[in-house]
């Protein structure tokens, strides 16, 4: 018998800036939310305002976790030291796994228009946080889309929804990664992985998530972390929802973190930025 998920509970995003001054909303990573593990952060960036992002993300190191980039407006030019580069475009993924270290830029490819997406890092174990640095990319047309139920439309880019699965793979934290569209009143179930730490953030319209006395409203811009059970039950309200439902298998390892580098300890933390200055990345 499944058990039922609740909501623990609900966090509103705080805006803040990152890279050359890039307007965002920080959901995971701020005092409300400082890490759900293996999430240690996420950020929503969506703006008509091109002074809100044409500075971008110019040149700067990660080591130690992996950074979700997941487009949902807008173009984005990516380019590293190790040579490698590409565009993402509306609809499109990048799962990138930091590893050792790299250094890289992310900058907007337009001067006008929308630029609509989400940042996640996840991280890494021990025992691969000095990987090889590695892209998964997919553009939009690569990315399945099902209809699980009438009035539902789910993208699926990690994890499984019926027999469909998405491309991204990461067997260290079994991520699930769905951007899920609900019409207005339409409703789904669907059982989250077992044993992992999950959250719903909804970013158009709104929906209650759970039934009975334990269903709870979650608005526009709210993130609900969900436990309890893996039976979530979903039910769009009158403007219908979108939202990203993702979850991932929990480390239970200490995070030593400062910045862009992620690791176990002090030590190790130090030394990756002896390695950066050092020119090692």
């Amino acid at each position: 018998m499944n058990n039922p998920t609740r909501v623990q509970r609900i966090v509103r995003g705080m805006p803040t800036s990152d890279g050359a001054g890039v307007r965002l909303t920080r959901v995971i990573g701020g005092p409300a939310l400082p890490e759900l593990d293996p999430f240690l952060l996420l950020d929503e960036f969506g703006t008509d305002r091109p002074e809100d992002y044409i500075a971008g993300f110019p040149e700067h190191p990660h080591r130690g976790f992996e950074t979700v980039t997941y487009m949902l407006d807008g173009r984005m030019r990516h380019r590293d030291n190790h040579g490698n580069e590409g565009l993402l475009t509306p609809g499109s993924v990048q799962w990138m796994t930091a590893g050792r270290g790299l250094v890289h830029s992310e900058m907007p490819e337009q001067e006008s228009g929308r630029m609509r997406g989400f940042q996640l890092w996840v991280n890494l174990p021990a025992r691969e946080k000095m990987t090889a640095p590695r892209y998964q990319e997919y553009a939009p047309e690569r990315i399945p889309r099902v209809e699980p139920a009438a009035g539902v439309a789910v993208k699926v880019i990690a994890g499984q929804v019926g027999d469909t699965q998405g491309p991204i793979v990461q067997p260290a934290t079994g991520p699930l990664y769905l951007d899920v569209e609900l019409a207005a009143g339409c409703g789904w179930s669907y059982l989250l992985p077992e044993g992992h730490n999950a959250f719903a953030y909804v970013f158009e319209g709104g929906l209650v998530l759970g039934e009975g006395e334990a269903a709870r409203d979650v608005g526009r811009h709210e993130l609900a972390v969900l436990g309890g059970g893996n039976d979530l039950r979903l039910q769009a309200g009158g403007e219908g929802a979108r939202l990203i439902l993702v979850a991932g298998r929990p480390l239970r390892e200490p995070v030593a973190r400062h910045g862009p580098f992620v690791m176990n300890t002090r030590q190790e933390l130090m030394q990756a930025f002896v390695d950066f200055q050092e020119g090692r990345f």
